[in-house]
């Protein structure tokens, strides 16, 4: 190209040579300009779109009380609502989240929102704990439209910003989740449990046409009918040393959240007398930690995501330790309460930290199967949500809050236990370094 243009560089057509050559320069600044601008506007759209789909599964954790209270039963039983929730969570990532690989994602999107929906709405009217058991599974099901958007963030990114833009859609996810309890905490204080369910059913059916608006038409990555989709999965997961050990990472630093945030209402109202409003409060004292994120992302992209996951877990086992000792030792009501904040800060922070490197890896692996990629993990991610959820209530009917955090911190070993054996076994140093950066094969 270059060589032919300067054969062509005679007298009488330089000028349109040069004209030639500065109007592709500016078609390409333009271009460039344009993606630039896109991707400014899309990544906190998908940001929000996380935020309210996700906020869907954590509405019941601060209304357990009262939800037990309004059908009679124990905390042992009233704890399968939200391990229910993230059963259905983790359903729905695996049929429903590897359909953004192979189908139109904003119809996709669109439609799972006003599954969301209809399925709070019979969450808002259930008659009996079994039908809101049922209930629960299908807005967790259907929540799992979070997880078609999430990988978005990565495809629109750039290389070398992927990690920021992760992290840049996890502070919207995060801000969901922890929101969710102030939201829910504070208008069943006012209202009732069940008013909760119903403003979110019709906060997310509004959001639906928003996203028609403002969602460009996203074609499929690849052409596959579902049952090959769903095979995929499994090769996946069999194939990808890195895919396997982020899962279990991830299940393990989950299990030790979900321990803490399912009980932490039961520790409120029996260390200090206070209900599902003050638990919502804690949401927002939560989000502080949520504005780590880009940061996390922004480190994993200069450092690699191992440097994220180690500093990430430790914060995590920090929080545990300063929340169980603020529970243990004898100090005046106002210190716990100040303990209580400083923990939840830090152990939302450490979360965060852990969940934006993994993710700034995983997405590095194969370009063309980001969804199914982000099926693997999170399944498994949830189903890890899931047992600590149900173990939490267990160990809290026996031993309280000292068998909540001992759980906890038992997981979050185990996860800094497989963190630390790494790829030693399956991976030269090279190679270890291109996949924690993010680097694919293919790149």
């Amino acid at each position: 190209m270059r060589s032919i243009f300067l054969a062509d560089m005679r007298p009488d057509n330089a000028a349109a040579c040069l004209f030639r050559l500065n109007s592709e320069v500016f078609v390409g600044t333009c271009t460039a300009r344009q993606s630039v601008a896109s991707e400014t506007r899309l990544i906190p759209f998908l940001g929000v779109a996380c935020a309210i789909g996700v906020s869907s599964i954590y509405y019941n954790q601060p209304l357990l009380l009262e939800m037990r209270e309004t059908f009679l039963t124990t905390p042992a039983h009233i704890g399968l609502v939200a391990m229910a929730t993230q059963i259905g969570y983790s359903g729905g990532l695996l049929f429903f989240v590897p359909l953004g690989d192979v189908r139109e994602r904003r119809k996709l999107v669109t439609r799972l929102f006003g599954g969301v929906a209809l399925a709070l709405l019979l969450a808002a009217l259930a008659p009996t704990f079994q039908l809101l058991i049922i209930a629960s599974a299908l807005v967790g099901a259907m929540a799992s439209v979070t997880h078609v958007v999430l990988p978005l963030a990565s495809e629109v990114a750039s290389q070398g910003d992927r990690g920021k833009a992760i992290g840049t859609v996890m502070t919207g996810l995060l801000l969901g989740i922890l929101l969710a309890r102030t939201f829910a905490g504070w208008v069943s204080k006012i209202y009732g449990w069940r008013s909760v369910f119903l403003l979110a059913a019709v906060i997310n059916l509004a959001f639906v046409p928003i996203l028609r608006a403002f969602m460009p038409v996203l074609p499929p990555r690849e052409r596959l009918n579902y049952g090959r989709v769903m095979v995929s999965l499994w090769t996946l997961f069999r194939k990808q040393v890195l895919l396997r050990e982020s899962c279990v990472i991830g299940a393990l630093v989950f299990a030790s959240f979900s321990c803490f945030w399912t009980t932490f209402i039961f520790l409120l109202q029996s260390h200090y007398k206070l209900g599902s409003g003050t638990a919502g409060t804690f949401g927002l004292v939560g989000a502080a930690g949520a504005f780590i994120a880009p940061f996390a992302g922004r480190k994993c992209d200069d450092f690699g995501s191992r440097y994220g996951l180690t500093r990430g877990i430790a914060i995590l086992a920090a929080s545990y330790m300063i929340l169980w000792g603020g529970e243990e030792v004898v100090i005046p009501r106002i210190a716990h309460i100040a303990v209580l904040i400083v923990g939840v800060v830090i152990l939302d922070v450490g979360a965060q930290i852990t969940q934006v490197a993994n993710q700034t890896r995983i997405f590095g692996l194969m370009p063309s199967a980001k969804s199914r990629i982000n099926t693997v993990y999170m399944t498994v991610y949830f189903l890890g949500g899931a047992i600590g959820s149900w173990l939490a209530t267990k160990a809290w009917t026996h031993w309280q809050c000292s068998g909540v955090f001992s759980l906890a911190l038992s997981f979050t070993a185990l996860a800094a236990i497989v963190h630390a054996a790494g790829l030693k076994d399956h991976m030269n140093v090279g190679e270890r370094i291109q996949n924690d950066l993010g680097i694919s094969a293919s790149s």
